[in-house]
């Protein structure tokens, strides 16, 4: 590995052979935790591309990086689906999926209407199974591949004013098992890591430092979270260290009850 990977992968962090120079397609790259897996795979000298909607953070990202970005609404399933079509035909298929993106704004049951309850399922939900759709027939041909899906600790703890969030996440967890369900045959692993309360820009816009104090006092490990908490377990899963785990939970959350 080389030094400039070995310092992006952190002093002391894992090192997984198995990832270098491995395809690897992150959604909701740009930013967060997203950024966090974006970089992790960075280091381990993988070929990493990522989508995301947001523009100029993305750019920065990549180039510091050296990953690729494509701006991409993954509402838009047709057009995500062409993007990685033409990615596959550009540089070969993916070796790994990491469905990441998703959007946890907060709602009142009483303000949710038709409109806003497909729009919720559309962020959150129904790219995940469609970008896997995309890049299975690619792993089929390489004769294996890894698919992690990205939930959420929010409706195990039932937490307020996240009813169609939490619904979708829910979702991720059964579509997780019955992905790998269909897939192990054809040696596609699929996960589902689930993040507790990790600290991000968008996370700090909803808890005051009273709040993350009461959050880390519920947890087990007394430890604040952060992106590179999660992105450790998805390199795990994605790695050959991995190579008979699949269909389940992964809890990353410090042990938060």
């Amino acid at each position: 590995m080389s030094g400039a990977s070995l310092e992006q992968a952190g002093a002391g962090s894992a090192i997984y052979p198995s990832l270098r120079g491995k395809r690897v397609l992150v959604t909701g790259g740009g930013s967060g935790i997203g950024a966090g897996i974006v970089e992790a795979f960075a280091g381990q000298d993988a070929h990493v591309t990522f989508f995301d909607i947001c523009e100029d953070e993305s750019r920065e990202l990549a180039e510091s990086l050296n990953a690729g970005f494509e701006r991409v609404d993954l509402t838009n399933i047709a057009a995500t689906q062409a993007s990685i079509a033409r990615l596959v035909e550009e540089a070969g298929p993916f070796d790994v999926l990491v469905n990441n993106a998703a959007n946890d704004d907060r709602h009142k049951v009483e303000d949710v209407t038709e409109e806003y309850w497909d729009n919720r399922v559309a962020v959150n939900l129904k790219h995940l199974f469609f970008c896997a759709q995309s890049v299975i027939p690619g792993m089929r041909q390489k004769g294996g591949g890894a698919i992690v899906n990205l939930g959420s600790i929010s409706w195990h703890l039932a937490l307020p004013e996240l009813v169609l969030y939490q619904t979708c996440k829910a979702g991720i967890e059964g579509l997780t098992r019955a992905l790998a369900r269909e897939l192990g045959p054809d040696n596609i692993r699929v996960n589902c890591v689930v993040p507790g309360n990790v600290r991000t820009p968008r996370q700090l816009k909803w808890y005051t430092p009273e709040g993350e104090a009461e959050i880390v006092a519920a947890q087990c490990l007394k430890g604040r979270l952060v992106p590179k908490d999660i992105a450790a377990m998805i390199l795990f899963l994605a790695s050959d260290e991995a190579r008979l785990v699949s269909g389940h939970e992964h809890f990353v959350d410090a042990g938060w009850r």
